[in-house]
């Protein structure tokens, strides 16, 4: 009977001391951990939406309208029900007419009533000889706040598998016929 009891104490008190021991870690403040990207570019991609009179020049169209829109003019209430597709050339700098190194290509949904926002699904692709294949996005895109992030959901060729965010900017806005993004990517996963 004194053995078992002792077994039992000791049972106890090793419990006692792994529950201290585990307890006693010193108490630390645990930090978000700061990834730095693997890679970082940037890019200008240029937006002539076809309104009629610019079939020459135009690098995206309405594909889809709401009811009381057409395919010629962006709708109302802040494009609500637009779908636009794009093939829109992507430059290192801000000027439409320098020579591209890819295509931007995929959609915007203009999807609220009540604020001027859309939702992206495109890729990058590039043709240049500094860059071979494509790199994907996918993203609301509230249309009026300065800066805004869209995720980087893949690529392929020298972007195979990446991720990453994508801040864009307004770079310039004409009317409803022109406007051009400033792309800053920040990739962290590269292959």
């Amino acid at each position: 009977m004194e053995s078992t009891m002792i077994r039992r104490l000791i049972s106890a008190l090793f419990l006692l001391l792994l529950i201290t021991v585990g307890s006693s870690t010193p108490t630390t403040h645990w930090r978000k951990r700061v990834r730095e990207p693997c890679n970082k570019l940037v890019f200008y991609f240029h937006d002539i939406i076809y309104n009629g009179h610019n079939a020459k020049n135009a690098t995206s169209a309405i594909v889809g309208a709401p009811s009381w829109g057409n395919k010629t003019i962006l709708a109302g209430q802040n494009h609500f029900g637009d779908v636009v597709v794009f093939d829109d050339p992507i430059t290192l700098d801000n000027n439409l007419h320098s020579a591209p190194v890819g295509r931007a290509q995929g959609f915007y949904i203009y999807d609220k009533k009540e604020i001027f926002t859309s939702w992206l699904g495109f890729s990058f692709v590039f043709n240049s000889t500094e860059h071979k294949g494509s790199i994907n996005f996918a993203g609301a895109d509230p249309l009026m706040n300065k800066t805004r992030d869209i995720s980087v959901i893949g690529g392929t060729g020298d972007f195979f598998m990446t991720r990453g965010v994508a801040t864009l900017s307004t770079d310039a806005f004409e009317g409803e016929v022109y406007f051009r993004l400033r792309v800053d990517i920040n990739l962290f996963e590269c292959w």
